[in-house]
């Protein structure tokens, strides 16, 4: 199988004549000498810059539940009886608000799902071929999400950029991992950190763009959404597929100069060097663990990431631009105000989100992984028990701060997850492990904001104050976190009956395209030099650092209003 694909190789190890392969097939990306590693994280970059623009669709909620309106046809909002179904289809009113936020949990559900089901054809087909099909398939869903907006039809959309943009974004987000800790297995946290924290940045650069495209596109009968979507998916393609094909996966044994793997049982029994395959993760008891610890960190921080603008509105109130009222008592005038405030707090916590992806992956790389959980999980434990009181206390700087902390360890949780995986179930399939895990953040998507928002509402049903109806909520987030804290704790290292022979490793390299390097590096090491200039580096790193410098530069602007 492995000469029908790469050739059949003579005696000299020379490649004789027989099927090549294709220009996205991973034997083709196989880095030869002097390959520059640090062209592989702004290639991932890239990618995830782009898709991490679905933490972003709400700016194009409202004008599109006025776009009929807009257009001077005289629609009027759909009726609220109107069943979901029915809206899908409806051309001659205008999308509910709540309506439209469906394609924001179709985002995540597709995310997790898509990963989890083709996460080992992914390993198998190489980064390549997956950031190709991802880009093919998040653009072209904006695309069809376009024509669905020219038509209204809300089914369009749905399947556009709900379904098919969510596979893409389970492809794109999963795409990198395997590579990217294959590259740097000397400084796993910081290389996933890398590609994980642009997710968390691509909403900071698409939201404002799409912003300013809409407010370019508008006219007095178009509120500019089609137009905005089928330039960005242009924007998006293009980097995307930059990001693809500067993919390259290292050769089978490769290692950075100068780095030995430690020794096995030195001190990080934790840290295998061998590989499970993601069939069996199913039935092993350390996944569920891990999946559990993603489950209630991601629980605890999203449900807060959803109400942080009203949740800090009703609990200062008129304290938030020096008036002493409290939030039921504002008029419209100073409503307005303080949610300009608000919007200032939620920039300022997505700063600490993309940071904190960064920042907490690569501490783990010095702590070690389940160190860092522990610090997340009882850090953080610590933190949701104060903000009551600093609450009470009218006290905006520590509960600002203690969000801002909880915020970094929530998107750190994200990034430091990948190595996590690769310390126990070794390399090899590491990117299809992860695409399983993140059927957790599913779940945690649905059971963090369901705790956070039916609680709001049954507290308010009971006549606590607006203030105050957040105190028991932030007690339920403390237990989260303390089961994630006693299922980190109880990880282990994996058995040895989990990990494979070495006759399923040499099979599963063989699926994988991991050929005799003869193929592709033997012989290629004395015929070609993928030596790269450090000019060439430095442009594919300022390739994703202009764009996520200008989004650092407008998500500051809107935090200052918070100071302000």
């Amino acid at each position: 199988m492995a000469a029908s694909s790469a050739g059949v190789l003579d005696g000299d190890g020379i490649g004789a004549t027989g099927p090549q392969p294709g220009f996205l097939d991973k034997e083709r990306i196989i880095a030869g000498p002097g390959f520059n590693r640090w062209l592989v994280p702004p290639a991932a970059l890239a990618i995830h810059l782009c898709i991490g623009m679905a933490y972003g669709f709400s700016v194009f909620w409202l004008p599109l539940s006025k776009a009929l309106a807009t257009a001077g046809t005289g629609a009027q909002a759909c009726a609220k009886d109107m069943s979901f179904f029915a809206e899908l289809f409806a051309s001659g009113c205008d999308w509910r608000i709540a309506t439209l936020g469906w394609m924001y949990t179709l985002f995540f559900v597709f995310l997790g799902c898509s990963a989890a089901l083709w996460g080992g054809w992914l390993e198998r087909a190489g980064p390549r071929k997956a950031g190709v099909v991802s880009a093919v398939c998040w653009c072209g869903g904006m695309m069809l999400s376009a024509v669905g907006i020219h038509l209204h039809q809300f089914w369009l959309m749905i399947l556009g950029s709900g379904v098919i943009g969510g596979i893409g974004l389970g492809l794109g987000y999963i795409s990198p991992v395997s590579t990217l800790i294959k590259w740097f297995p000397d400084r796993r946290g910081m290389a996933t950190g890398m590609a994980i924290m642009g997710f968390g940045g691509g909403a900071m650069i698409g939201s404002p763009l799409a912003v300013d495209l809409m407010k370019s596109f508008a006219s007095p009968t178009d509120v500019g959404v089609m137009q905005t979507f089928v330039v960005m998916a242009m924007v998006y393609f293009l980097f995307m597929m930059g990001g693809a094909l500067g993919y390259r996966v290292p050769a089978t044994g490769w290692k950075p100069k100068g780095w030995t793997p430690p020794p096995a049982q030195a001190g990080n029994a934790m840290i295998t060097q061998r590989h499970v395959h993601v069939k069996k993760v199913w039935g092993i008891p350390q996944f569920w663990l891990v999946w559990m610890v993603l489950t209630m960190n991601v629980s605890a921080g999203i449900g807060v990431i959803g109400m942080a603008s009203p949740m800090l509105q009703e609990v200062f109130g008129g304290n938030l631009i020096g008036v002493a009222k409290k939030f039921g008592e504002l008029d419209k005038t100073q409503l307005a105000a303080i949610a300009t405030v608000a919007g200032g707090f939620a920039a300022l916590l997505s700063l600490f989100n993309i940071g904190g992806r960064f920042f907490w992956a690569s501490l783990s790389d010095k702590l070690g992984r389940k160190l860092t959980y522990t610090v997340f999980f009882v850090l953080g434990g610590l933190l949701y028990w104060s903000i009551p009181s600093s609450a009470g206390a009218g006290s905006k700087l520590l509960f600002v701060g203690a969000f801002c902390i909880i915020l970094s360890m929530y998107g750190g949780g994200f990034a430091t997850v990948p190595a996590y995986l690769a310390d126990l179930f070794g390399t090899q399939m590491v990117g299809a492990i992860h695409g399983r895990l993140l059927t957790a953040w599913a779940t945690a998507g649905i059971l963090g904001p369901v705790v956070v928002n039916y609680m709001r509402e049954y507290q308010l049903g009971l006549g606590i104050p607006r203030e105050q109806v957040y105190n028991q909520t932030m007690y339920i987030l403390v237990g989260m976190l303390v089961i994630g804290l006693v299922c980190n704790l109880l990880v282990r290292p994996v058995a040895d009956k989990h990990f494979m022979s070495d006759e399923e490793l040499a099979h599963e390299k063989k699926l994988a395209h991991e050929k005799a390097i003869a193929a592709e590096m033997g012989s290629a090491s004395a015929r070609n030099n993928d030596a790269v200039s450090p000019l060439v580096v430095a442009l594919a790193w300022l390739a994703v650092g202009i764009p996520l410098t200008w989004g650092v530069y407008r998500t500051l602007v809107a935090a200052a209003k918070f100071f302000n």
